[in-house]
Order: C-alpha cells, then sequence, then structure tokens
C-alpha cells in the first residue's frame, strides 16, 4: 500500500494539494486541531475544490493531531507564524524515516522546524499556484503555477514525486531551493508591505515606481551579501513584471490585514531585516519600511510578530 499523504493545514495551498492528490486516487488524510473541527469537516462531508467554476467534494479522512497513526509524509500547509509548533505538536507520531513538505511563505520557519524535528527530512517547497478561500473546507483554484521543491542537506529527489505527477500538481526539484526560496522573499518584500501601506492592489505599486526601485536595489544589495546572486538578477524587472502581471490582485498581506489577521511579517521582512543586521549590512529603506509597517499594524491593533 502507498504511503499516505498527511496535511497539516486545510488553507488554501493545503486544501488544493489534498483534494488534487485525493483525486488522483491517492490516499490522504487532513489533520485538523481539535474535536470542534473534527465535527466541523464531517458535517461538511469533505473538502471541497472549484476549478473551471465546477465544484466537486472529496471525502478525505481526517482525524485530530492526537490520533495515534503514524506519519511517514507530512505536507505541512500551516502559516508560516505557526509552523514550528504545529510540527512539534506531532513530533511523537513522526517515523524514523519521515519526510515533511514545507510549503511556507518567507524563510525562517523553515530551520525551526528541521531544529525541532531533526530526524525527519525536511523538504522546501515555494509555489506560485493561485487559489483562496471562499468558504469553510472549500477552495477555489485561481491561477495555475508551479512548485519547486528541495533539500538543502540532500539532494536526491525523493520517489514520490509520482505521486505529484499523478495528481497534475506542476512541479520541479530544485537542486538550489535556497536561491528560489530567496528570490521569492525579495519579491514579496517588495510588493506585499507596500500594497499594505498604500492601501491598494498590486498594480497600485505603478504609481510608486521609485519607492518600488530603491527597495529593489537594497534588496539586491542583501541577496548579494547572503550568497544569493542568482536571486538577486534582474530583481527589479522581475518585481515590475509581478506589478503588471498581478494588477488586479490583492498581495496575500493586503488581504491578511484586511480581515484583521496576523500576518506573516516576521518571515518575509521582518527576516530580510534580521539578517541585513546580522552581515551589518545598512539598508536604512528597507529598515523604515519596516518600521512603517509594524506601526500601521499596531494601529489596527494587529500583531508585529
Amino acid at each position: 500500500m502507498s504511503t499516505p499523504w498527511h496535511v497539516l493545514g486545510a488553507g488554501s495551498l493545503g486544501t488544493l494539494w489534498a483534494t488534487r492528490l485525493a483525486r488522483a486516487g491517492l490516499a490522504v488524510r487532513l489533520i485538523v486541531r481539535d474535536a470542534e473541527r473534527l465535527r466541523s469537516y464531517n458535517a461538511a462531508g469533505g473538502l471541497t475544490l472549484v476549478e473551471h467554476g465546477e465544484a466537486n467534494t472529496y471525502a478525505v479522512p481526517a482525524q485530530t493531531t492526537d490520533d495515534p497513526e503514524p506519519i511517514r509524509r507530512l505536507l505541512v500547509a500551516c502559516k508560516a507564524y505557526d509552523t514550528e509548533n504545529a510540527v512539534a505538536g506531532l513530533a511523537s507520531r513522526l517515523t524514523a524515516d519521515a519526510e515533511l513538505i514545507l510549503l511556507q511563505n518567507g524563510l525562517g520557519s523553515q530551520d525551526a522546524v528541521a531544529n525541532r524535528v531533526p530526524q525527519a527530512r525536511c523538504i522546501s517547497a515555494s509555489s506560485t499556484e493561485g487559489a483562496f478561500r471562499d468558504g469553510d473546507w472549500r477552495v477555489v483554484f485561481a491561477g495555475h503555477g508551479y512548485t519547486w521543491l528541495g533539500d538543502v542537506a540532500h539532494a536526491v529527489a525523493p520517489i514520490w514525486l509520482d505521486d505529484l505527477d499523478a495528481a497534475k500538481i506542476p512541479h520541479a526539484w530544485s537542486t538550489d531551493i535556497l536561491t528560489r526560496l530567496w528570490r521569492k522573499l525579495a519579491l514579496n518584500c517588495a510588493i506585499n508591505p507596500l500594497t499594505v501601506l498604500h492601501d491598494c492592489r498590486n498594480g497600485g505599486l505603478q504609481a510608486h515606481h521609485c519607492e518600488v526601485a530603491i527597495l529593489c536595489a537594497e534588496l539586491i544589495e542583501l541577496l548579494q551579501r547572503c550568497g544569493q546572486p542568482a536571486a538577486a538578477d534582474n530583481l527589479q524587472q522581475e518585481v515590475e513584471r509581478v506589478i503588471l502581471a498581478t494588477a488586479a490582485n490583492y498581495s496575500s498581506m493586503y488581504q491578511d490585514v484586511a480581515s484583521r489577521r496576523r500576518t506573516e511579517i516576521s518571515y518575509l521582512l521582518g527576516h530580510a531585516c534580521k539578517v541585513a543586521t546580522r552581515h551589518q549590512l545598512h539598508l536604512p529603506h528597507l529598515n523604515q519600511l519596516q518600521v512603517r509597517l509594524v506601526a500601521h499594524l499596531h494601529s489596527l491593533g494587529l500583531p508585529s510578530d
């Protein structure tokens, strides 16, 4: 029997992966936080995927974190700030050869998880797929993208990538996954905080070209100092391309703030500023952006960590 996919986190990407894996006939288990959530899930009858306007529900079995079933393959799809504690709560269930696929924004949470469960293989993922929830246990597939996966400690690709082929999840194994994670972090730092502070869609940043350009220059300096020259290559052009291509969209950070949810600032802009300080790199505009964003979050009564 094939190894089941345990999915931790029923947000947009976790649900998107779980439904496509289940649709392909693969064994999937959804992990929810407590008995109340399990009752809510069972009442809904499964996870629903809306694609091309058509909704299909998949009766993926669910369990709570304290279920005794061993976990050999775990897709971790919760928010970056919840990841370490969520995985720690499952540590006793992980098998000796467990593999974790970490599908978080930004940087920092991946190392925290690897340190917390050193016996497990931790594989980082960076995705450009678009999805959003339009209800509990429902996800709308909004934009086909790509997912890169890689393991900084072990370059050999796992055999379960065949499951992703079967589930029609576009992907590639990357031997330089850190470069991809840093590139995505830089893109997020150049776009997301400004959309919050200027209260605009991504396309609204076209009116703030100079501010974007200055931030890109400092982010390039940071990436080069961190030994990530490939992530720095043509960064400003890529940022401008993303702003145009996603002009009608609201950034994920904008959506979090608009919904009065905690943001992932510590793993995006906060991580960039922390690494700059560690390298004794003076990046005044990036640091000032962090100060402005923290003040804005505090003014709304939202956490800034």
